[in-house]
């Protein structure tokens, strides 16, 4: 039987975050996965547009990567999303998959990075082993979403500072906001942040909308309330206990 592991992730257009996050974590997915042959797709249409125009390289969407798939004659499927929580790109991902049922022997869609409390515990753990070499409060950057899953950014917060790390989580589209965390920080009257992204890849958002010079960034924003910034531009994704996460979840894929 021709067996096939689907690596599923947003995508980036910028080329050193992707060699050390998405190639990284599938590199992991690949070798746990002996036997299965590899592809990749990327949900944002807007990347996988970028990267064809620009650098001439082809990565498919999910739906055209399924079809491949099934027109390759494969019959056991394993996809692994990347994502972090269970926002819209999930359920699209999820309901995408969901129409190719029929068209597969099995089909396995393994959990995005935060799903249960687990996820939770294990994902502060491995992300704290950097903050802990920071030497004052750390500021992590979120997407954000107004999907009902929100809920998930205020959740890790308080689990990291239950695990005793001086950590705040913002989102750039959703709460809590960038001046939501100003204000915390000014009531403790905080000299010094670490700003670093809650995101698989260090792209877009964290370069330009976290640690970018206009005057609506993160950096620009958080200093202008004179207080210091040291930017680290490290994506989850280059995190190796976040790696075997995602290597865990798609070992546990489920029938769809």
């Amino acid at each position: 039987m021709k067996k096939a592991i689907l690596v599923v992730s947003f995508g980036t257009s910028y080329h050193d975050t992707r060699e050390k996050t998405i190639h990284a974590v599938e590199d992991k997915i690949k070798a746990a996965f002996e036997g299965y042959d590899f592809f990749r797709a990327f949900t944002s249409n807007m990347i996988i547009n970028k990267l064809k125009k620009r650098d001439g390289i082809e990565i498919d969407n999910p739906i055209q990567a399924m079809d491949r798939l099934y027109e390759m004659g494969y019959e056991e499927v394993v996809i692994q999303t990347l994502h972090i929580i269970c926002g819209h790109e999930y359920v699209k991902l999820k309901n995408q998959i969901t129409e190719y049922k029929d068209k597969f022997k099995s089909i396995k869609f393994g959990r995005p990075l935060l799903f249960g409390i687990e996820d939770y515990k294990e994902t502060v753990e491995a992300v704290k082993e950097v903050t802990d070499e920071m030497d004052s409060t750390v500021v992590l950057m979120g997407h954000g979403t107004d999907h009902e899953s929100h809920s998930a950014y205020p959740a890790i917060e308080y689990y990291f500072r239950d695990m005793g790390a001086d950590v705040y989580v913002g989102t750039v589209e959703g709460y809590p906001e960038i001046d939501s965390v100003v204000k915390r920080l000014k009531e403790r009257d905080v000299k010094k942040v670490h700003l670093m992204p809650l995101m698989l890849v260090a792209g877009d958002h964290a370069q330009n909308d976290m640690a970018g010079d206009e005057e609506d960034s993160w950096k620009t924003v958080i200093e202008s309330e004179g207080i210091e910034t040291e930017v680290h531009l490290k994506g989850l994704g280059e995190i190796e206990k976040i790696q075997q996460k995602f290597v865990q979840h798609a070992l546990e894929a489920e029938e769809v």
